[in-house]
């Protein structure tokens, strides 16, 4: 019973409180429905009996209602969907108008900066200017005369040897501004030879087209300055005719230009053989003049005597024995190495005189050289003079002290002869038979090949102090120069040199007075190889330039008497940049691609164009610096006037050349201090820089490159050398970078055609810049700013150097990293523009020609020109790892026989130079902030700037 009561309650329990439980989770179940819908509380079986009960026709109607809500639902979510596309496109749409609005603000405050910078530097100016109250130099028009000479009567005889600049040239005719014209009598108009002789025909036809070719020249004797006569060489047409005067007083006179007294005249004599004029009695000396009146005009010629020679107004020129003119670098050895087989050589033979011809000369000697015009007692104590020099044997002490020297004990080669094998040589070689002098012997080649296996190589001065110069002695300078032998001149004291008024001879050559002749080899072997090879390389410059060629004597005559008379050279002639562009073609501008960022340094104002000042020294620098031109900023750099071989030369000459000049590299006008000066470096307070870019059939690659010059300060234009025959597309879309882009048409595909002087040019600095080169703003500025403290090196980014390769006995081309150099390429380079001229109008045509076989090796051609000029190595600045753009094409350089051509190149311009002029540098000039990657192994290659 008990049990059962249990079991009741049990049950009662569980009927109780399983009801409230279930109650309470339905209850919950309820309150959760979302919205309060009953329907979704009720079991599915409750919802299943309802819809079991609907009828047909209420489910029909339902499913309708149904329908039609989701096609309602679904227009709506359409509708929707149109609006929110339209809505994303007016996004996007209004979006791309704020970044036009931003490019277009960022280059409107751009241009306001720029025209705020112009105003100030404007202002700046013009506060300098009225400080200044300095004008603007400008060129200014030629002033020549418009009549001839006018007639005056002729001077007198005995007042000719006192003839001077001041005394005897009209310097009426030559203003500063002329540009020295010079008017060429036409020998076979104008003959002055007397019946029975002739101006050779060599020389004759040379000289009137050197004559031509010189920029000086017109062909307006109403307009000339100087008038030039060429008196020889004049040749005998019979034997029978030997006694007969050459050169006619009377046609010299006759000269329709003549004035009466032959002033602002230049009687030229061309030594070519021993055979010109009347032999002096006492020397032998051919003078072509003697007992010529040559009233005011200036004599030019080889052999003088030093009674006859007057100083700073006669020239004494060298035997021309080369070609018309050319290149001349193959006749030449090669200047290394610096010490050669023989120390010293010498062959020739000496003219003695007898006791009895001494006696007769010296009592009939000075009597006919003086013509009479000199009192007696002068004309008795110079005879005395005479018989006391003759009457001492110096010639005979110095061959027994060299025969001494040769049987020394020493371990030098010497090679003295002083008898010549065979007949000494006569005529054509310009020895002649002059008494006292030391004839030649053998032949050209044979001499040339003893010379150059000498190291040095002894001349011997006329014996008497009476002979200031001879032709002989001057072919033998001729001869040594072109060997490479430096000339050791015994009598230097007494004997002048070719163009020694304007030509410091001591940088070439060893000037000794006879009488240290025992002090002979001590000093030679005393010479170190670093000075015998600057001697030696002298040497060859200038024989190259004013020894080689009948052009050279003839331009370096008409310089030297400019450079007297302190005229300034006619401008040199720049290359015309005509455009690729028709007259009324305009090509089609795009705006500019931004650049990526640059650094938070300021890189330097945009400024509108500034090109560099010309025409502020041209017509003041020789008298403010003499011989030495252009000085000023530091030795060894130096510019001497002369067209088409100008040069510059290393602390050497004092004067070089003729023709046409260039404006000088260096300070410019003003000095540090100014505010371009203070941010930018170097000591010209405003400069900006030109950049060159050569392409060819690539528009793109070119047009990003331009693209990326956008905002470059200091930039002044952009050239653009089109080598390609095609003109650029109609189409093509140039950029806009803010400064002039001027694309210049090339006449010929040619990688020469990057280092032509155009005139599109205007500024000193040049930036050479290949198509494909990536080079950011900072770089750039950074390398302005080293080169405008190296003005005469080439400063650039890609470094490469030369070695010598044992195996094979030549150079090679390196482009591997080391810790040296000795080139930098121009495809990312500064330089000066005076280079252009140089490496257009000076370099060896052979090494342009070179560049245009291999199409190749033109930065080779300028770095060895730049290095040959300064002696010095060009500077590599560091760039930020970009040098080269990733997604070019292919260029030249990765052709596989690139590097073949670029060895076979240095190889061909040493042989053209004559020894190797790259020098080698561990010198890099690096940014502190570039943090530029450098290994650990190569830290210790470089010093930092």
């Amino acid at each position: 019973m008990l049990r059962l009561s249990r079991i009741l309650l049990l049950v009662c329990g569980v009927l109780i409180i399983v009801p409230l439980i279930t109650h309470y989770f339905l209850s919950k179940v309820e309150s959760n429905a979302p919205n309060g819908d009953v329907h979704r509380t009720r079991s599915q079986l409750e919802a299943f009996e309802d819809f079991s009960t609907m009828k047909a026709s209420d489910l029909k109607l339902r499913i309708e209602e149904m329908l039609r809500i989701k096609g309602s639902v679904s227009a709506e979510l359409r509708d929707l969907e149109s609006r929110r596309q339209k809505l994303q496109i007016e996004v996007v749409s209004l979006t791309q108008k704020i970044d036009e609005l931003k490019q277009e603000l960022h280059h409107e405050q751009t241009e306001l900066e720029r025209l705020k910078m112009s105003v100030e530097q404007a202002q700046v100016s013009h506060r300098e200017a009225v400080q200044r109250n300095t004008p603007e130099l400008a060129l200014p028009g030629r002033l020549l005369p418009d009549m001839l000479p006018e007639h005056l009567p002729a001077i007198p005889s005995e007042s000719i040897h006192l003839c001077q600049m001041h005394n005897c040239f009209d310097h009426s005719r030559c203003s500063l501004v002329s540009g020295f014209p010079v008017f060429l009598y036409d020998p076979d108009k104008f003959p002055i030879a007397s019946a029975g002789w002739e101006v050779e025909g060599f020389v004759k036809t040379t000289l009137k087209q050197t004559l031509g070719y010189n920029p000086h020249y017109t062909s307006e004797p109403t307009e000339a300055c100087l008038f030039v006569v060429l008196v020889g060489e004049t040749l005998a047409v019979s034997s029978s005719n030997i006694s007969q005067q050459p050169i006619s007083t009377e046609a010299l006179h006759k000269l329709p230009f003549w004035g009466g007294d032959g002033r602002n005249h230049i009687l030229l004599n061309l030594a070519r053989s021993g055979s010109t004029g009347r032999r002096d009695l006492a020397t032998g000396s051919q003078d072509a003049f003697k007992g010529v009146d040559t009233g005011r005009a200036i004599i030019v010629q080889s052999t003088f005597l030093r009674s006859r020679f007057r100083h700073n107004f006669d020239v004494i020129a060298p035997p021309v024995l080369g070609p018309p003119g050319g290149d001349v670098w193959q006749d030449c050895p090669r200047m290394v190495p610096a010490r050669r087989k023989i120390l010293i050589s010498f062959q020739g033979e000496l003219r003695k005189l007898s006791n009895r011809t001494v006696k007769e000369i010296s009592s009939t000697a000075y009597l006919d050289d003086l013509d009479g015009n000199v009192d007696s007692y002068h004309k008795t104590e110079n005879n005395k003079k005479r018989d006391s020099y003759y009457t001492q044997d110096i010639d005979t002490f110095i061959v027994e002290h060299l025969k001494r020297m040769e049987r020394g004990s020493t371990s030098d080669k010497f090679l003295f002869q002083f008898e010549c094998l065979l007949s000494p040589v006569r005529g054509r070689t310009g020895a002649g038979d002059i008494l006292g002098e030391w004839r030649l012997c053998g032949t050209e080649s044979s001499r040339l090949s003893v010379l150059k296996e000498s190291t040095f190589v002894l001349i011997i001065a006329p014996v008497g102090g009476e002979v200031l110069s001879t032709a002989p002695m001057q072919l033998r300078i001729y001869e040594a120069l072109k060997a490479g032998a430096v000339p050791v001149v015994l009598g230097g004291d007494q004997a002048l040199l070719p163009f020694d008024e304007v030509i410091d001879w001591r940088k070439a050559a060893i000037l000794l007075p006879k009488a240290r002749v025992t002090e002979l080899h001590f000093l030679i072997r005393a010479v170190g190889d670093p000075d015998l090879l600057a001697m030696r390389r002298q040497g060859r410059m200038l024989w190259e330039r004013y020894l080689s060629s009948v052009q050279a004597t003839v331009d370096t005559v008409i310089a030297l008497l400019r450079t007297r008379l302190g005229i300034p050279p006619v401008p040199v002639l720049e290359e015309p940049s005509p455009s690729v562009f028709n007259a009324s073609f305009i090509p089609l501008k795009t705006d500019a691609i931004v650049a990526e960022a640059e650094p938070e340094e300021s890189l330097g104002p945009i400024e509108p164009p500034y090109a560099s000042p010309k025409f502020k020294r041209n017509f003041t620098v020789l008298l403010t610096q003499g011989h030495e031109l252009w000085n000023d900023w530091g030795d060894p750099f130096r510019l001497y006037p002369q067209l088409p071989f100008d040069t510059v030369l290393p602390s050497d000459a004092k004067f070089l050349g003729s023709g046409v000049g260039f404006r000088p590299i260096g300070k410019g006008v003003g000095g540090a201090g100014k505010e371009f000066s203070e941010s930018l470096g170097g000591n010209v307070p405003r400069e900006q820089f030109t950049i060159v870019m050569l392409t060819y059939e690539r528009e793109q690659v070119l047009i990003n490159s331009l693209s990326r010059l956008y905002g470059l300060p200091y930039l002044h234009k952009v050239v653009v050398v089109w080598n390609s025959p095609k003109p650029p597309l109609e189409d093509l879309r140039w950029p806009d970078i803010g400064v002039p882009v001027h694309v210049v048409k090339a006449s010929r595909n040619s990688l020469n055609n990057r280092f032509l002087p155009y005139d599109a040019i205007e500024t000193e600095a040049v930036l050479s810049v290949d198509d494909d080169a990536h080079l950011r703003h900072d770089e750039i500025m950074f390398g302005f700013r080293v080169w405008r403290e190296q003005r005469d090196r080439v400063v650039g980014f890609p470094g490469r150097y030369h070695a010598w390769d044992l195996n094979h006995s030549g150079w090679l081309y390196n482009s591997n990293y080391s810790c040296e150099l000795s080139m930098v390429l121009t495809g990312a380079a500064f330089f000066h523009k005076y280079y252009t001229y140089l490496y257009t109008y000076w370099l060896p045509q052979a090494i342009r020609d070179k560049v245009d076989e291999y199409m190749n090796c033109e930065d080779i051609a300028m770095n060895f020109l730049v290095s040959h000029i300064t002696r010095k190595p060009p500077v590599k600045v560091t760039s930020r790892w970009t040098f080269r753009c990733p997604g070019c094409p292919v260029s030249l350089s990765e052709d596989d026989t690139h590097f073949q051509e670029r060895h076979k190149c240095i190889n061909f311009f040493t042989e053209v130079f004559g020894y190797m002029p790259l020098l080698n540098t561990q010198f890099r000039a690096d940014s502190i902030l570039f943090k530029t990657r450098i290994p650990h192994d190569k830290q210790k290659c470089f010093k930092f700037i």
